[in-house]
């Protein structure tokens, strides 16, 4: 995670979004940790971030900006899931205009999990797949790290289910889709989110899996972290704007490089990848958060969007879904 905002962050976001960034902007997915939460897994990162911390930082992506973030808990290898989720509701409480999740290990028991997110105020669940005890990790099934019966009690509550997908081909996958099919379907009172404009790092995955999932009113998408115009797109044209909210994946926003789309997958480069070398230049990588707000103003541009309707994916959609002033 770099640790300072650069000249070249300042003028890219001068030159290319400006313009584009509206004045209220909900964060719809970002992480906050306690100290020393982080430490073993990314040893670079701060010791820990705290709401305050989090708006210092996310002022570098939009700076000048009203922001309303959703606080999300950071998956470790599941022994400080308790800190995590203590640290973000004491956050979020000291925090006007924030909302929180609560990190759920597929082990848990989902009634108790109900009485820790009402305890905390809290409005929903995260689940991670590598919090499941089955392996390997990136190919399970859904249920495996987000069990049936927590999107029973997110019905009954009424809360919102942020989910990031596994597989080599996310929602291309057909168990993918039968699993979120199933659960939205059955579950209409609970608002499932999928992360990373349906982990689409790979745009042909959204092109051929998200049709088989338009039609349900209580799927959302949040764009965190993805640098890939075409995935935000087809979430636009397919499943339309209001179903499309804006996430910087802090701190994924703030390192640097961004996510490339290859063959029937993707990649990222990073600040220490050897690539930025080319021909007769240096290339000076930006903040992966601006690198993604460019590819949502390229995809806004493609469908034609106004202003209001990137104010609703900036702002409204999410605002209206956590019930924010």
């Amino acid at each position: 995670m770099t640790s300072s905002y650069r000249d070249e962050d300042q003028a890219f976001f001068t030159r290319d979004l400006a313009g584009f960034v509206p004045d209220k902007v909900f964060d719809a997915h970002c992480h906050l940790w306690p100290p020393g939460h982080m430490a073993e897994q990314w040893p670079d990162l701060p010791a820990s971030v705290g709401a305050d911390d989090y708006r210092r930082m996310i002022d570098w992506l939009h700076p000048g900006r009203r922001v309303a973030p959703l606080y999300v808990p950071v998956p470790d290898n599941g022994s400080a899931v308790a800190q995590a989720n203590q640290w973000v509701a004491e956050q979020r409480a000291r925090d006007a205009g924030s909302r929180g999740l609560f990190l759920i290990r597929p082990g848990d028991d989902p009634e108790w999990v109900a009485s820790q997110v009402r305890q905390f105020g809290l409005c929903g669940l995260k689940c991670y797949h590598s919090l499941a005890p089955a392996a390997p990790a990136w190919e399970l099934d859904i249920p495996a790290y987000l069990p049936e019966p927590f999107m029973a009690v997110a019905d009954r509550e009424g809360w919102v289910v942020v989910l990031h997908m596994v597989k080599s081909r996310a929602v291309a996958d057909e168990g993918n889709q039968h699993w979120i099919s199933h659960y939205c379907r059955s579950y209409p009172n609970a608002k499932l989110i999928l992360a990373h404009s349906a982990r689409g790092f790979q745009p042909a995955h959204n092109l051929r899996g998200l049709p088989a999932l338009a039609g349900f009113d209580n799927l959302y998408f949040d764009t965190s972290a993805n640098c890939e115009p075409m995935a935000h797109l087809a979430i636009l044209r397919i499943m339309g704007h209001k179903r499309l909210m804006y996430g910087s994946d802090f701190p994924v926003s703030h390192l640097r490089g961004r996510s490339v789309a290859a063959a029937d997958s993707f990649l990222w480069l990073y600040e220490n990848t050897p690539v930025w070398g080319e021909k007769h230049q240096r290339i000076q990588p930006i903040l992966i958060g601006l690198e993604h707000l460019r590819s949502l103003k390229w995809a806004c541009w493609a469908e034609g969007l106004g202003d209001s309707q990137i104010e609703d994916i900036f702002w409204n959609n999410a605002a209206d879904l956590f019930g924010v002033d």
